[in-house]
């Protein structure tokens, strides 16, 4: 990990993730921790709670995906795990617009959003994820022989 200057303040000084293999490292050894596509925990923080984009209503918590791995992956590589999330969701950035990037975090669940995704509250910033890791696991993805796209397919 990469830790900013000192000069730095707020979610600035959080350290950067600059590979997929620092990433999984992480997952490996910390249980409970989520990765969150938004402007960074500052801007997080001011209202502590997500929007449904459809209907408006506020939600309980931050909308974040688990990066913990799950039993019937087995032993397969974790770096594979963590390519494959973020990977379904590197859309968000052009969707949700500029600053818009992910971070990770240990938070609790505090209910569950429209797309069944973690509602997360008591928020811990732990890293931001450098935008080459993206295109790691966009590259590790594409890799693989089966169609996998994001979730925000074409229609």
């Amino acid at each position: 990990m990469t830790v900013p200057d000192d000069s730095a303040t707020g979610a600035d000084v959080l350290p950067v993730l600059r590979s997929l293999k620092e990433l999984a490292e992480l997952v490996e050894r910390d249980e409970g921790l989520f990765v969150r596509w938004s402007r960074g925990p500052e801007a997080d923080g001011e209202t502590a709670a997500s929007t449904d984009d459809l209907t408006g209503v506020s939600m309980p918590g931050l909308s974040a995906n688990p990066l913990d791995v799950e039993p019937w992956w087995e032993d397969r590589s974790t770096e594979l795990w963590v390519a494959r999330r973020l990977y379904d969701y590197s859309h968000l950035p052009r969707e949700k617009g500029p600053g818009v990037r992910p971070w990770v975090l240990f938070g609790r669940v505090a209910g569950r959003g429209p797309d069944n995704e973690p509602l997360v509250r008591d928020v811990e910033p732990v890293a931001w994820i450098d935008e080459d890791v993206i295109r790691q696991a966009e590259r590790e993805v594409t890799e693989r022989a089966a169609r996998w796209g994001p979730l925000r397919r074409a229609r």
